[in-house]
């Protein structure tokens, strides 16, 4: 493992516990505010563009951690250029390819500051997206996390469609908001601005079926979520097989997985009910709202046992939420880098 690190010479340091708007522009802190976990496998064809938005944030206090998972095409050297240009950048290769949520996990431990945010080495990001976020969260000091509606962009960065706003998620009791979110399912919020020691208090994200589920939930249990009245995230949607089962999907997350014999299929499934109940249990609640989300995921599991069990996932089903009719964006303007010409990189894998 190799890390390409670089301090930044600094100005008169903010400090770690400033406002958002307190932070002048251009002046980041020794250990900074914000850390951003960017995990990256074959990303050449996009991952300018996520660099470009991220370094053009009007929020600076932050380190950008770059975890380049044995990439095989020209991701290292893209990588390497912008850390050159930009001291922010923290550039580490792994040795081999750990897999997709080690690599995710892996970019958490070595964050230092209070907040972080994972981001996609394909995604897009408005200018204001993390000023916005950092500001919702120092004037809630009772939510865990902050983000802003998500819309879907294609592979050319044009607005197809948008997540739904989903449902109120920051609400005082927690029950109530293990409620909404398990009968909302996944809606992106693991790219959030989280609060550091609330992810810290739960267990890593898993590779089990559903896991990026059972996450969010277990964030939920920890605190409200402040969603951002603005469409500031741009998630990229690729082409993908219109099915897989589940031990394809969670491979994909975690190679280990492709063993039968270890993790046969009703593992997969069971580490995900089992995830459930483990966040409920960990999670700071009186005894009598510790019951009453034990009462709610009993309903919940009953309901969906039929159904979901030996079932393919399909393309439609993991995203949840159908998108609705494209807004009119204006992607090319809020978006750092947009109006400037990229490098023509050719394509790659997700990370």
């Amino acid at each position: 493992m190799v890390d390409h690190g670089r301090r930044r010479p600094h100005g008169p340091q903010a400090e770690a516990g400033s406002r958002a708007e307190d932070v002048p522009s251009a002046r980041v802190a020794a250990v900074p505010r914000l850390s951003i976990g960017l995990p990256v496998y074959n990303g050449e064809r996009h991952i300018s563009e996520a660099f470009e938005a991220l370094l053009g944030q009007t929020y600076e206090d932050f380190e950008l951690i770059v975890s380049d998972n044995a990439s095989t095409d020209g991701t290292s050297e893209i990588c390497l250029r912008y850390a050159r240009q930009d001291s922010r950048i923290r550039y580490i290769r792994q040795e081999r390819n750990i897999g997709l949520v080690p690599n995710h996990i892996f970019v958490l431990k070595q964050a230092r500051g209070e907040l972080f945010k994972s981001a996609a080495h394909d995604d897009l990001y408005a200018r204001d997206l993390l000023l916005r976020c950092v500001q919702a969260l120092d004037d809630d000091p009772h939510a865990v996390l902050a983000h802003s509606w998500s819309a879907v962009v294609d592979s050319s960065g044009s607005v197809v469609g948008t997540f739904g706003p989903g449902v109120a998620l920051n609400v005082p009791r927690a029950p109530d908001r293990f409620r909404n979110i398990l009968y909302e399912g996944s809606h992106d919020y693991e790219y959030a601005v989280i609060r550091t020691s609330a992810l810290r208090r739960m267990r890593h994200q898993g590779s089990y079926h559903l896991a990026d589920r059972t996450f969010n939930v277990e964030l939920a249990l920890h605190g409200g979520f402040h969603q951002v009245e603005d469409w500031l995230y741009f998630r990229r949607e690729h082409p993908a097989p219109l099915t897989q089962d589940v031990r394809e999907r969670c491979t994909t997350l975690d190679p280990r997985r492709a063993n039968r014999l270890r993790h046969p299929v009703v593992r997969l499934y069971g580490e995900y009910v089992w995830a459930y109940l483990a966040a409920i249990r960990r999670a700071p609640l009186s005894t009598a709202e510790r019951w009453e989300c034990f009462r709610i995921l009993s309903r919940y599991l009953a309901s969906r046992a039929v159904p979901v069990m030996g079932e393919s996932l399909t393309h439609n089903r993991l995203r949840q939420d159908p998108l609705s009719r494209a807004p009119s964006i204006p992607v090319d303007v809020i978006v750092a880098g947009r109006d400037k010409s990229l490098p023509d990189e050719s394509a790659g894998a997700l990370a």
